[in-house]
């Protein structure tokens, strides 16, 4: 799963409380009461476990939510089994300690092929209208999981062409044989490619991170949660003069975020002056972003905003890895882009014609800079980093 990674902008204010939704049985916190489902006026509602107020991710007509098949998608989730040789499951380069990233500049496969880009947050990946950094049309997490498991180019969990021995591999265990029986009870053979994938994304729209200090203080009537400086952090972030909000707002920190009941989907992508070769426009490749699907020079180095929430969590930074620290990303959009002096990436990104309007550059204080880390830092969710519902149900006793 570790393509998930992109780029967002979203204004939406929701009012966002502190619930989680939470996933049931093997392994789990008993004081956290799982997820049910409830019947009314002969429809059946899943519970993300989300306070009054918040939306609910978009689930579809064909996979509805249940219990039974979230707890068979973390089993799946974190199961080596998902690759060829057993060496990698979804979980390695989407740790739960890392909000779901894997702390590397370019995600590594089972078999060792690097991949060009960063592994993206899983958190709150229910309500995103894309899932990549630059595919915009891998829209649905059920497809989205096949590109890891399947894909050849980089190998990643390395499974092509052996869709019956993974399937043979998981019908083995009888744990999987209860699993998937109470997923798909009404299936006359319930282990198949499609239900291993429909339980995954089952299981990644539960991934819910919405218990930050931010979210107690803007959401929760914590007046306490933030301190003073995370406060004027807040206010820079929000502000026209540093412009963070316009690909980064909304209740995900993100842009191309939908929910249950949205009406108009919006996929957004950015180019954020990060290179500019030669002073063409052109980014490095492979990662010339949405330009590799479409074939479009406007789309050269477009990619998808990920979500702040957990950013602190989450280094290296772009599309790439290519930024270690929370500072210097804000020296990147301070100058209003990267000016590489040297090397084949030699360019000053901030003159690429193709660059984000946002862009145009900002000072800050010492003090200002640390009060905006401040506020990012703030966005961490150690709720979501801990939880037993999300967790290893191989390890977890």
């Amino acid at each position: 799963m570790r393509d998930l990674h992109r780029d967002v902008n979203g204004r939406r204010a929701l009012t966002v409380a502190l619930a989680i939704g939470a996933l049931a049985a093997c392994g789990g916190d008993s004081t956290e009461p799982p997820p049910t489902t409830t019947t009314s006026g002969g429809g059946t509602t899943f519970d993300f476990g989300l306070p009054p107020g918040v939306p609910k991710p978009r689930v579809p007509a064909d996979n509805p939510m249940t219990p039974e098949k979230v707890e068979l998608g973390r089993h799946l989730f974190h199961d080596t089994r998902l690759s060829l040789n057993e060496t990698q499951s979804c979980a390695s380069c989407h740790l739960q300690g890392k909000a779901f990233t894997d702390g590397r500049a370019t995600s590594v496969g089972s078999t060792g092929d690097a991949t060009p880009r960063g592994s993206m947050s899983l958190a709150n990946v229910g309500y995103l209208t894309t899932l990549t950094w630059a595919n915009p049309v891998l829209v649905a997490l059920e497809d989205q999981a096949l590109v890891p498991m399947f894909g050849e180019d980089p190998v990643e969990l390395g499974l092509s062409g052996n869709e019956q021995t993974l399937l043979d591999r998981l019908a083995a265990d009888p744990r999987y044989a209860t699993l998937f029986a109470a997923a798909y009870p009404d299936e006359a053979e319930p282990f198949s490619l499609a239900s291993v994938v429909r339980a995954i994304a089952s299981f990644e729209r539960t991934i819910l991170s919405f218990s930050s200090p931010y979210d107690r203080y803007a959401y929760g009537g914590d007046p306490d949660a933030l301190d003073a400086s995370a406060k004027r952090g807040r206010d820079l972030f929000f502000s026209e003069e540093l412009e963070c909000f316009h690909c980064h707002g909304g209740f995900n920190f993100s842009d191309s975020t939908a929910h249950d009941g949205t009406a108009i989907i919006e996929t957004m992508f950015h180019n954020t002056g990060l290179y500019n070769v030669g002073g063409t426009g052109a980014y490095p490749e492979p990662n010339t972003g949405v330009f590799a699907i479409t074939g479009l020079a406007s789309d050269m180095g477009r990619f998808r905003a990920p979500t702040l929430r957990n950013v602190a969590l989450t280094a290296p930074y772009m599309h790439d890895g290519s930024m270690a620290t929370l500072d210097e990303v804000l020296d990147h959009y301070a100058a209003g882009g990267r000016n590489v002096a040297s090397g084949p990436n030699a360019g000053d990104g901030r003159l690429n014609p193709n660059k984000s309007e946002f862009l145009h550059g900002f000072a800050l204080t010492q003090t200002q800079r640390a009060d905006v880390i401040a506020f990012l830092e703030s966005l961490t969710d150690t709720d979501l980093t801990e939880r037993k519902r999300l967790s290893d149900p191989w390890t977890t006793p």
